[in-house]
């Protein structure tokens, strides 16, 4: 695993492990699930367990290093650093292939909310489809 190059974020304890994760969400080019963090901190040689990655993510979350997201109400999330940049994804419901949107959809959209008082503070957009690869396998065309 090539080493990261940002440093260690303030104010969360440097332990092996957490380094470990923290190097693998930091080489991500998509967001992970704690599966796929936990395959990449072992194939690091790095000794862990899933548990132990589970925790290790939900303190980097409650901490504001990482975002965790859940796509297509599916019961496993998906984790990235945090690196204060508003993103959304598209999902493929046949691989589970995460793309990042380019725009927000809702950059322009304006709510009416019948309550005048309410302050947004977030949106969530879901879009699920098939990529690229999985659209020509399911309409047959090689």
């Amino acid at each position: 695993m090539k080493e990261n190059t940002s440093a260690w974020p303030a104010g969360i304890k440097k332990t092996r492990q957490r380094k470990c994760v923290f190097d693998v969400l930091e080489q991500a080019e998509t967001p992970l699930s704690a599966p796929e963090i936990y395959n990449r901190v072992r194939n690091a040689d790095a000794s862990v367990w899933l548990s132990t990655v589970y925790r290790i993510l939900d303190h980097f979350v409650s901490e504001g290093l990482a975002a965790k997201t859940s796509v297509m109400d599916s019961s496993m999330a998906l984790y990235e650093l945090n690196r204060n940049r508003h993103k959304h994804y598209a999902v493929c419901v046949n691989c589970h292939k995460v793309v990042e949107l380019t725009n927000c959809p809702m950059e322009k959209f304006e709510p009416e909310i019948a309550e005048s008082d309410f302050r947004v503070l977030g949106h969530r957009v879901e879009m699920y489809g098939y990529c690229k690869d999985c659209d020509k396998k399911m309409s047959g065309i090689h």
